[in-house]
């Protein structure tokens, strides 16, 4: 990493709308670690017109799936809707630890996959967080096709490397066609 570089940032949340009449907002989730948030004192605000901003976080609490936030200084709907739309962040290294065997789809993203023999057969390109099934989104020669995101078919995955080694069912790559 470069140490003149400034510090990356994980988006944690998104701001969709105001709440109440106190300032508080509610925000859909981008994380698998709602509690952090209650843990955060501060947390990192971007904007939509590309600005970013640190903000006491003075209050949370969730709220049917959604996170509820007050932060300081903004103590009316007109001022929170100053907020809606904006990204709610936190700095990598303050990224919470995975569990051996798991990754953060960022990590996952641009990784080539390829067959048990080699040979690369496209680039994740996202990954599709469906109930219980999370897919990667693979751009290959062949077009786009879907991969689950289970050890039983994803065989080895080295972030270092930028690589997943894959055994697919057959037909797997052609089931998008």
């Amino acid at each position: 990493m470069d140490p003149t570089a400034g510090p990356s940032y994980i988006a944690i949340a998104r701001i969709v709308r105001t709440r109440g009449n106190r300032g508080e907002v509610l925000a859909e989730l981008h994380t698998d670690f709602p509690a952090r948030f209650s843990l955060l004192p501060r947390v990192w605000v971007a904007f939509p017109d590309g600005r970013r901003e640190s903000l006491a976080l003075e209050n949370c609490w969730q709220h049917q799936g959604r996170q509820v936030l007050k932060f300081a200084g903004f103590d009316s709907i007109t001022a929170a809707e100053a907020l809606v739309g904006a990204w709610i962040e936190v700095e990598a290294d303050e990224s919470v630890t995975l569990p051996e065997g798991t990754y953060w789809d960022r990590d996952l993203v641009g990784c080539t996959v390829r067959n048990a023999g080699g040979e690369a057969l496209g680039t994740v390109t996202e990954v599709m967080r469906i109930a219980g099934n999370h897919q990667l989104v693979v751009q290959g020669v062949r077009g786009e096709f879907l991969v689950p995101a289970v050890a039983a078919i994803c065989r080895e995955v080295s972030i270092s490397r930028r690589e997943i080694v894959v055994e697919l069912p057959e037909g797997l790559m052609d089931l998008n066609k």
